[in-house]
């Protein structure tokens, strides 16, 4: 195709594109539809009661309860975590978990709303 004809078929999709959206947001309402009035206050709907997410103590937890909380690490990383906190003593910050082979920056970020010192 030559570019003139390519840029016709560009205009032209985009432009009845356009048009059908432009007919199926202006559709009138169907007649059938009733109209009420409401006579009470319109009250705000609660926000959704979110599962509040388990959180682990990096300085006290077991490898198996941090193997069980966090996304990403099973029991062999979490042993890492462990261990690492018996040789160096307890972690100071959560980013401080970058310092165990194994767990990343990524893993931390992925697990944070867990995590407690």
């Amino acid at each position: 195709m030559t570019k003139p004809k390519i840029i016709a078929l560009y205009l032209s999709l985009a432009l009845g594109g356009a048009l059908c959206h432009s007919s199926v947001s202006a559709a009138p309402e169907p007649a059938s539809t009733a109209v009420t009035q409401n006579t009470q206050p319109a009250t705000k709907p609660e926000p959704a009661a979110q599962p509040q997410q388990e959180q682990v103590s990096i300085n006290e937890a077991t490898a198996e309860q941090l193997s069980a909380v966090m996304n990403g690490v099973g029991l062999k990383k979490a042993q890492a975590i462990v261990s690492y906190r018996e040789q160096y003593g307890p972690f100071s910050a959560i980013q401080q978990l970058s310092e165990v082979p194994g767990i990343g920056n990524a893993l931390i970020e992925r697990n944070a709303s867990r995590l407690k010192l």
